[in-house]
C-alpha cells in the first residue's frame, strides 16, 4: 500500500513538474504534452505499445470531424468577403453612436462566431476589416486590439463552438445540447462588452459614423443577406433534426462554396486551393493538440494522479460554492498559460469527479469553463486572440495587455452571472427538448 502511495505521489510530482518546466524551456504545448506522457508510459511500465492506439483513439472519433470542416467553412467565408458585408451592416445600422465601430467590432464578432467556432479565427477575420477601418477613425491601437481579442473570444461560446465539440467528447455530454446552452450566455459576453467599449469610447472622443438611410440600410441588408443566413442554415439544420453537428459542419463547407463560387464570385480555384491549405495546416496543429493531450490524460489518469488531484480539491471545502469559486480559479490562471484544448484535456478529468461529488449539471459547468477560457483566450501573458490582433494593429503584445483590463473585468461578470444562475444555460436546451 505504501509503495502504491509513493508511486502516485511520484507519478503526480513528475507530471506537474516536467510540464512547468518544458513550458518554461519554451517548448510546444503539443510536444510538452506527447512527451511527458510518453515518459510516464515509459517509467511507470505501463507499457510503450499503448502510445500508438491511445493516440489513433484520440482522434478517431465522429464527433471530431466536425472540427476540420468547421475551420474549413470559417476560412471559407471570411474568403468570401462575409466578414465585411457584416460590418458595413452594422456600421450602417449603428451609426453615429459614440465608439460605433467599437460596438460594431463587438456585434459582428459574436454573430461571426456563429460560423467560425474558433477565437483565434475570429480575431483574425474581424481585425483584418476593423482594426484599419478605426485606426482611421482615430481609434487607439491598443483599444482596438484588446477590443477585437476579447470579442473575438465569444466565438467559443456562441453556437458552433469548437471548444463545445472537445467538451461533449471528453465528458459524453449532447454536443448539440451544448450549443443550445450556450446561446444565451454568449449574448452576454458580447453585450458585456459593449459596456466599456462605449464608456471607453465616450470618454476618449471615439465618434460615431453617419447613420445610414432606408434605403442604404436595405442595400447592405440585401449584400450581407447570405452571410447572415449562415448560422440559420448550421444551426436550424442540426435542431430541425435535419442533420448532426458533423454533418452541420460539412453542409457549411459547401455553403461557404456555393457563396464563393456562385453568388458573390470571390473565390477561384487558385484561392480556394490556398484556403485547403490553411485550413489543413490549423486543423493539423489542433487535431495534433487533441491526440496528444489525451495521452496525457490517459496517462495521468491510469497512475491515478487525476483523482488524487480531485480528492485533494475536493477535501478544501465540503462548501461547492468555495469549490466552484477555486475551480474558476485555477481555470482562469490555466487559460492566462494554455491554450483550451489542452486545458480541457488536462483538467476534466480532475473536474468531473468534483461534478459528480456535487451534482453539478454538466452542460451548465461546460458553459461556465468555456466561458472562462473564452477570458484566457485575450489575457496575457500566452492571449492567442490577442497576438493575433496585436500583429495585425502592428503593435507589441505588452501595449495592448493594459488595455485589456476592461473587458477581462465586464466578461468576468458574465461568467459570475451564467456561473450564479444555471436557467440562462440550461433554459433553451430544454425548450428545445435537447436535455
Amino acid at each position: 500500500m505504501a509503495g502504491c502511495l509513493r508511486l502516485v505521489m511520484d507519478a503526480t510530482l513528475w507530471f506537474f513538474l516536467l510540464f512547468v518546466l518544458l513550458l518554461f524551456l519554451g517548448i510546444p504545448i503539443a510536444v510538452a504534452l506527447g512527451s511527458i506522457a510518453v515518459f510516464m508510459i515509459w517509467h511507470f511500465q505501463l507499457g510503450i505499445p499503448v502510445v500508438s492506439s491511445n493516440f489513433y483513439a484520440g482522434i478517431a472519433k465522429y464527433p471530431l470531424l466536425a472540427i476540420p470542416f468547421f475551420i474549413l467553412a470559417g476560412m471559407i467565408l471570411e474568403r468570401c468577403g462575409v466578414s465585411q458585408r457584416l460590418v458595413n451592416l452594422a456600421s450602417l445600422v449603428v451609426g453615429s453612436v459614440p465608439g460605433g465601430l467599437a460596438i460594431v467590432a463587438v456585434l459582428v464578432c459574436v454573430f461571426f462566431g456563429g460560423v467560425s467556432g474558433s477565437g483565434p479565427a475570429d480575431a483574425a477575420a474581424m481585425g483584418a476589416v476593423l482594426i484599419p477601418a478605426m485606426v482611421r477613425k482615430n481609434y487607439d491601437k491598443d483599444f482596438c486590439a484588446a477590443l477585437i481579442a476579447a470579442g473575438g473570444s465569444t466565438a467559443i461560446v456562441v453556437p458552433p463552438s469548437i471548444a463545445f465539440i472537445l467538451y461533449g467528447v471528453i465528458t459524453t455530454t449532447s454536443v448539440p445540447a451544448l450549443f443550445a446552452a450556450g446561446v444565451f450566455p454568449g449574448i452576454l459576453a458580447g453585450l458585456s462588452l459593449i459596456i466599456p467599449a462605449y464608456w471607453i469610447s465616450k470618454h476618449r472622443g471615439y465618434v460615431g459614423q453617419r447613420r445610414g438611410t432606408a434605403r442604404e440600410i436595405a442595400q447592405a441588408f440585401k449584400d450581407a443577406f447570405w452571410g447572415l443566413v449562415a448560422p440559420l442554415v448550421i444551426l436550424g439544420g442540426i435542431y430541425g433534426g435535419v442533420f448532426t453537428a458533423t454533418e452541420a459542419a460539412i453542409v457549411a463547407v459547401f455553403y461557404g462554396i456555393f457563396l464563393g463560387f456562385v453568388v458573390y464570385r470571390t473565390l477561384d480555384l487558385k484561392s480556394f486551393y490556398h484556403v485547403l491549405v490553411d485550413s489543413a495546416v490549423s486543423s493539423a496543429v489542433v487535431l495534433l493538440i487533441v491526440a496528444l493531450a489525451g495521452l496525457y490524460s490517459w496517462a495521468g489518469s491510469t497512475l491515478g494522479v487525476m483523482e488524487k488531484l480531485a480528492t485533494s480539491l475536493l477535501s478544501l471545502s465540503t462548501n461547492p460554492v468555495v469549490v466552484l469559486c477555486l475551480v474558476n480559479v485555477v481555470i482562469f490562471v490555466a487559460g492566462m498559460l494554455l491554450d483550451a484544448i489542452s486545458i480541457y484535456y488536462v483538467f476534466l478529468p480532475i473536474l468531473m469527479p468534483i461534478m459528480a461529488h456535487f451534482g453539478w449539471d454538466p452542460l451548465w459547468f461546460g458553459v461556465v469553463m468555456t466561458l472562462n477560457l473564452a477570458i484566457g483566450q485575450f489575457t496575457p501573458p500566452v492571449a492567442v486572440n490577442l497576438y493575433v490582433t496585436t500583429n495585425l494593429a502592428g503593435i507589441s503584445l505588452e501595449k495592448a495587455s493594459m488595455a485589456t483590463i476592461p473587458f477581462i473585468v465586464a466578461m468576468g461578470l458574465a461568467l459570475a452571472v451564467t456561473a450564479a444562475w444555471p436557467a440562462l444555460s440550461l433554459w433553451l436546451p430544454k425548450a428545445w427538448g435537447l436535455y
